[in-house]
């Protein structure tokens, strides 16, 4: 009697837990990104964002009482490797995911996390369907979507750089063609300028040069890219090489001092968009002194929306009582949080309320903002 008791007692207080969301000791955060390879540079930071916020949000007694753990994985922005690493954070029981950083890896994680009933927060994923589309409802993000830098960066081209003839090109990945497809729409649909070539390129080619020619021929005043800093570095090479003079306009995948380093002088004038300037926000200037004081440099890309995903997803948590899955998705989208970005809520698709982007240009070999 007094086994079959204990038994009953065990199982009575295992299914009390599960039904909290308190199965654990610590309360468990995922990082997946790329740590490495060529676009770890937008991943890494990210990564150390999170630590900065788990080690502050430690010091201060955790979340409910309880610690939290890091679990990083690195997809290295492959969907194919992304898939591996939803899996292993999953089998790893992490609570919420901070993640991933490209759209591709991000959408080929989300059925994963979806499956399992963990709520992902990317600060970098800006492909429109994954929130628009309503099959991830468990997926929110710190960063505008691409149709709304898209629609900037031709607002640019044709209303401020007065440009009629525009050329544009793609990686053929999930984040590049998607930020391309709705640039062409909407050049299209403006009644102003009309697109002279939409094309997608090989990621890793030795140099653009004869997709350059193209762009000559067709007579373009402006090439739109949508893709990330490596295969942009080798467009505005071969452009300056070529001597060709057109205006490059690009995405936040390009902003990121890779490109500044990589393309050296090619990259001077080119323009950009990307997240707001969020300086003057007091927990912006807070996070990224300590960012500096725990590392010596400066943040790279996506810190400020990664502290503030991290931010999120725990203050979530705090505010659900739990772990639990609707309960955190509930706060996500009702309650308001202090972040880098901004006092920010989620509205019904996932998308963070309040956040946009600036057009930046690269001068003196800084990127500057266009007010």
């Amino acid at each position: 009697m007094k086994k079959t008791a204990l038994v009953l007692l065990s199982l009575v207080f295992a299914l009390s837990t599960v039904a909290t969301g308190f199965a654990a000791d610590t309360i468990k955060l995922g990082v997946a990104g790329p740590h490495s390879g060529d676009l770890a540079p937008y991943g890494i930071p990210a990564m150390k964002a999170a630590q900065l916020v788990v080690k502050k949000i430690n010091a201060e007694g955790g979340v409910l009482g309880k610690q939290v753990e890091l679990l990083i994985q690195d997809d290295e922005c492959k969907p194919e490797k992304a898939t591996n690493t939803a899996t292993k954070l999953v089998t790893d029981g992490a609570d919420v995911v901070l993640g991933h950083i490209c759209s591709g890896a991000t959408k080929a994680a989300l059925g994963i996390y979806k499956d399992a009933k963990i709520p992902v927060m990317s600060p970098s994923a800006t492909n429109p369907p994954l929130t628009q589309s309503g099959e991830y409802p468990n997926f929110f993000r710190t960063i505008a979507s691409d149709d709304m830098q898209a629609m900037l960066a031709v607002d640019f081209a044709i209303n401020t750089l007065g440009l009629k003839k525009i050329a544009v090109l793609h990686d053929k990945g999930d984040y590049g063609k998607g930020f391309a497809e709705f640039a062409k729409q909407f050049v299209e649909a403006s009644g102003k300028a009309e697109v002279v070539l939409f094309e997608g390129i090989t990621p890793g080619a030795i140099n653009y040069d004869s997709i350059v020619g193209k762009i000559r021929r067709d007579g373009a005043e402006a090439l739109i890219f949508g893709g990330y800093h490596p295969e942009a570095s080798k467009l505005v090479q071969s452009m300056k090489r070529k001597r060709l003079d057109v205006a490059f306009i690009s995405d936040d995948g390009v902003k990121d001092d890779s490109f500044l380093k990589v393309a050296g002088e090619a990259a001077e004038g080119a323009y950009m968009t990307g997240p707001k300037d969020l300086s003057s926000i007091p927990l912006n200037a807070a996070a990224t002194a300590a960012f500096k004081a725990e590392y010596g440099a400066d943040p790279g890309a996506f810190f400020q929306e990664g502290y503030s995903a991290a931010l999120a997803l725990l203050n979530a948590i705090e505010k659900a009582g739990s772990t639990d899955y609707d309960a955190v998705n509930n706060a996500l989208r009702t309650e308001y949080v202090e972040t880098p970005v901004g006092k920010i809520k989620f509205d019904a698709k996932g998308d963070a309320e309040g956040v946009g982007f600036s057009v930046y240009t690269v001068k003196d070999g800084a990127f500057v903002e266009l007010k």
